[in-house]
């Protein structure tokens, strides 16, 4: 590592306050709030910002938390931002520091993601080696699903009150070691749409299927049928899902039903494919029914977009943490078609999501099992505070 790159701040910087971090960590962990609930952890967050000396805003997009930070008279300056809310699963992990609400956890790792930008704030706010303004924002809502709290976010003037050059993001990664990042320019995770799917039969006795329009049959015609959707519509070279996630029809076996329903889940990389996925899934829906005698409603619902990663911020960001952790440790990120309302704010700003290795033993995101890994949180803290102090360069 070069002398100049040895100016920023490292890991070792990071070491003295490891015992703090996990603390911090476990608090948030045994404390979790839902979407649009957190308002502990809001007040937990805004506390600690104040005390540093930030220039706080509370209650953007309902919940949400900003600390500003102006050092200097750069004219440059950055987001980065930290999700807070928990899902609502029973945490089965048995740790002495587990949720203490039945029914509430942190199942992906938001307590380790605000933990990690709280630990680069009071860094950033002791040393303030940058040029610059700096914008942390602490974002409820992200498990929503829709009117998320990045959508919040921006409809409260997010970007208009707090300007920024760029934003940045992060998610641990389950499966990939502690300490190392994977990294990618382009689209990243998927936009995820649902479809509701509504088939109108005529109901009637089972032992007389000819004076009915059975919608079980047009149901199960249909969920066959979509599976050819990505094997046969979309180009071999992208890439795409279509899940029938449920499917609901008929309380007797001697009796044929009104109707039935299917859900679906469709997710997708590219803006033309996403348009194809929904256009054949109301054409086929539509179309099967039809054969049938039938007729379908269609409720479909366009959730999170694609996470697009603009290329010149993915490359600072990868040089960044190339420093930080060696070459050794920053890999390539596959395309997860999961989804992330991070993504909303790459719509406004360039910038950069990052994916954060959480132990290669580790339990899958959304699990009862899952934990954030205590070992990253000085790698994160280190990482958001040296990207900030690069960015705002003195």
């Amino acid at each position: 590592m070069s002398q100049a790159s040895n100016q920023f701040a490292g890991i070792q910087d990071f070491d003295d306050r490891a015992a703090e971090l996990i603390d911090m960590r476990r608090h948030l962990h045994a404390h979790p709030e839902l979407s649009f609930e957190e308002h502990e952890t809001a007040a937990y967050v805004a506390e600690r910002l104040e005390r540093w000396g930030y220039e706080v805003t509370r209650n953007v997009g309902g919940l949400g938390v900003v600390g500003r930070l102006k050092q200097g008279d750069g004219g440059r300056s950055i987001a980065i931002r930290a999700d807070m809310d928990a899902l609502p699963i029973q945490e089965a992990t048995g740790l002495p520091y587990a949720s203490t609400t039945d029914g509430k956890m942190h199942a992906c790792g938001h307590d380790g993601h605000t933990t990690m930008l709280l630990g680069a704030a009071e860094y950033l706010a002791r040393t303030r080696h940058f040029n610059g303004v700096v914008n942390l924002v602490f974002q409820p809502a992200e498990e929503a699903g829709k009117v998320s709290g990045a959508q919040a976010m921006i409809a409260d003037g997010l970007f208009e009150r707090f300007p920024c050059d760029a934003i940045f993001g992060l998610h641990n990664h389950p499966g990939a070691p502690a300490g190392t990042f994977l990294m990618r320019a382009g689209p990243l995770m998927a936009a995820a749409d649902t479809a509701v799917i509504t088939i109108a039969g005529r109901g009637g006795h089972a032992s007389r299927p000819h004076l009915t329009v059975d919608p079980i049959v047009v149901a199960a015609n249909l969920v066959m049928t979509l599976q050819t959707v990505v094997a046969r519509n979309v180009n071999p070279t992208e890439t795409a899902v279509v899940t029938v996630g449920t499917i609901h029809g008929g309380t007797a076996s001697n009796v044929i039903p009104e109707s039935a329903e299917i859900a679906v889940s469709i997710r997708s990389f590219s803006t033309e494919v996403r348009g194809l996925l929904e256009s054949r899934i109301r054409d086929i829906a539509t179309s099967i029914a039809a054969a049938h005698g039938a007729s379908v409603s269609i409720d479909y619902e366009r959730g999170y977009p694609v996470v697009i990663n603009s290329e010149e911020e993915t490359a600072f960001a990868t040089a960044v943490v190339r420093e930080l952790v060696g070459e050794e440790k920053v890999g390539v990120c596959p395309m997860i078609p999961g989804s992330e309302d991070f993504a909303y704010f790459l719509e406004h700003k360039p910038g950069c999501f990052l994916r954060l290795g959480n132990g290669e033993n580790s339990a899958i995101l959304h699990s009862s099992k899952y934990d954030f890994n205590d070992d990253s949180l000085t790698t994160g803290a280190a990482m958001w505070a040296r990207l900030a102090e690069r960015f705002l360069s003195v």
